[in-house]
């Protein structure tokens, strides 16, 4: 009998493994499957199919990196996105820290306001956006991009490190202060080398979002010299809409180092989720 109940268990188990396994492969399919048709395509005389190339054609990424000069725009790309992930995690952090370790009046409504962003759709303050930086004369210039990408996406950051900064222990700032840190020293010299998984996540999730963010960045920059990987996208889809080549050439340029960073940092990621889900 209890032989019986062991191999019933055995073959729930496998059955139940298979099952996840299939899942999984179904969910990596369709999210692989959109990248490896452009990637093939961009190597192929006619682009379309899954199948390998016959003949194997550069001629995409030559036009990309000569006529278009495609390093003009992955440079602007890096330098506004990673100016405003910086700005933005470390503004972001002493917030959080604050939120998360003290108490005043008006602490509930500070995170109110940081949730009430999550629901303001970009296109019903892109007039405000739009003319204040007319106003202060940063449009069209990456500055004025990498303040307005310093504010994108802010709450899911604070949300981040207020859980994370929630999760280590108190004691750790009490005995700072007792060896005669303030709070500044506290922060920097204490906390912030702790919550290192943490903020490595929020710089993760507001480096992807702003290195894809798209409506901002043609909206605001109209200078070719300025533009970002995506402005320039856009362009594809119009001006460039016959060279089938170059444009998958240039979505595989803008889309390998998002990739590149979340393969490398992905341990990272996962495992301060996990860390700032559980206090204490």
């Amino acid at each position: 009998m209890r032989k019986k109940q062991k191999e019933h268990a055995e073959s729930g188990s496998i059955g139940a493994k298979i099952f996840r396994y299939a899942i999984m492969a179904i969910v990596l399919f369709i999210s692989l499957y959109p990248i490896l048709w452009v990637l093939i395509s961009s190597f192929k005389e006619k682009p379309g199919g899954l199948g390998l190339p016959e003949k194997w054609v550069f001629d995409g990424y030559i036009t990309i990196f000569t006529k278009l000069d495609i390093q003009t725009y992955f440079l602007n790309s890096i330098i506004i996105t990673c100016v405003s992930t910086l700005l933005s995690v470390t503004i972001v952090a002493m917030a959080a820290y604050v939120v998360a370790r003290m108490n005043f009046k008006g602490k509930g409504l500070i995170t109110l306001m940081f949730s009430t962003t999550l629901f303001i759709p970009a296109i019903s303050i892109s007039f405000p956006i739009y003319r204040l930086l007319g106003e202060l004369g940063l449009r069209d210039t990456r500055i004025g991009v990498i303040f307005i990408y310093s504010g994108l996406g802010i709450a899911v950051t604070y949300f981040i490190l207020q859980s994370y900064f929630m999760s280590i222990p108190k004691e750790m700032e009490e005995a700072a202060r007792v060896d005669g840190c303030g709070y500044f020293g506290t922060f920097f010299r204490i906390i912030l080398p702790i919550a290192k998984p943490g903020l490595a996540t929020a710089a993760i999730m507001a480096f992807l979002n702003n290195w894809n963010e798209y409506y901002f960045a043609s909206l605001l920059l109209k200078s070719p010299e300025k533009m970002t990987i995506p402005a320039l996208l856009g362009q594809f889809t119009s001006a460039y809409s016959r060279n089938l080549n170059g444009m998958f050439s240039a979505i595989i340029v803008a889309v390998v180092p998002t990739i590149i960073v979340f393969c490398l940092l992905s341990e990272t990621f996962v495992r301060s989720l996990t860390a700032g889900a559980v206090k204490g």
